[in-house]
């Protein structure tokens, strides 16, 4: 598909070419070579795409024109950890933990989470499982390679301060009512509730190291969301086959925030079971990352129900079978 996608990326850019009148300058189309051409290039094309009706945006042949620039955006990337996050960033993945966690009453729901960074994503979650389920018992196993924003999701305490850390203003999308049920508040600082925080592990740990499938390994939910899009791309194939490794057979993996070619490569060579409960919701579900596409290497692509692999590629949640975990490349 990627070799379809440059040849009709090349196509498109004349459409696209056509369509905007041709409006790159003539000092933007002065003859560079090599990295530096499509740097041009791609900065060009980010002025011109931003003046796109939505309409046009749509078209197939722009849709694929948009993956191309990806692929050069990827290409040209100086990829880097961004700690960027926000509370209930993603409300439809969150609804269908919550469903999935509805199977486990009875028992000890036992989760990983891995790049659990400033701790935002965790008490998210916890969050919407316990005001709905408060009888069930969840047990966390909560892992980022950091120190430093381990300490600051321990404490569970945050403010302006936090925002300036991960470059993003957490609490922008919660309503006055769930700022008060998640936190006590003292001016500008939110100290999150003593219950959410309770039955946590907070572990300093690399999400790639093998030895972390036999310190966690048998979880009911794995959670791997928006860290490994800032892996060059084999280390994120070696990272995510690792982490197949931490999920109990039958149970369930979250992982958004990845190079959709890997997480398909990696889904299709496990035989991992694409999730179609909220799928197009989920998949549209995080603004930061939706917005930033193609000109970003974070960025999410639109959903395609034309492509034959579709739902493996736009599924953000999978079961994994027990194939998985005998077939995993450690």
């Amino acid at each position: 598909m990627r070799n379809v996608d440059t040849e009709t990326g090349r196509q498109a850019a004349a459409a696209l070419n056509r369509v905007t009148g041709g409006m790159t300058s003539g000092d933007e189309r002065q003859a560079v070579t090599g990295r530096s051409l499509e740097k041009v290039f791609l900065q060009a094309n980010r002025r011109i795409w931003k003046r796109l009706p939505s309409r046009v945006r749509d078209l197939r042949l722009v849709r694929a024109y948009g993956r191309w620039l990806h692929l050069l955006a990827c290409r040209n990337a100086n990829r880097e950890m961004y700690f960027g996050t926000l509370f209930l960033r993603n409300r439809p993945a969150l609804e269908l933990m919550r469903r999935l966690a509805v199977e486990r009453r009875g028992r000890t729901l036992r989760m990983a989470i891995l790049g659990c960074s400033v701790g935002v994503e965790v008490y998210s979650i916890l969050w919407t499982l316990r005001r709905d389920l408060p009888d069930l018992e969840i047990a966390v196993d909560a892992v980022d390679i950091s120190p430093d924003v381990l300490a600051i999701a321990e404490q569970g305490a945050y403010g302006p301060q936090t925002s300036e850390t991960v470059h993003a203003s957490i609490f922008e999308p919660l309503t006055e009512a769930e700022r008060r049920e998640m936190f006590d508040w003292e001016g500008e600082q939110a100290r999150v509730k003593p219950w959410l925080k309770e039955g946590v592990a907070w572990r300093l740990g690399d999400a790639s190291d093998p030895r972390l499938v036999d310190e966690l390994g048998g979880a009911d939910l794995v959670v791997a969301n928006n860290f490994l899009c800032h892996m060059d791309p084999p280390g994120a194939e070696r990272c995510l086959r690792n982490l197949a490794g931490l999920v109990k057979p039958g149970s369930y993996l979250f992982v958004s925030g990845v190079d959709l070619n890997v997480r398909t490569k990696i889904a299709l060579d496990l035989g991992w079971e694409p999730v179609v409960e909220l799928l197009a919701e989920i998949h549209e579900g995080d603004p930061l990352v939706r917005a930033d596409w193609p000109f970003e290497w974070w960025g999410l692509e639109p959903l395609d129900r034309k492509r034959p692999d579709w739902q493996t590629r736009y599924a953000s949640v999978f079961r994994v079978p027990e194939a998985s975990h005998q077939d995993r490349v450690a």
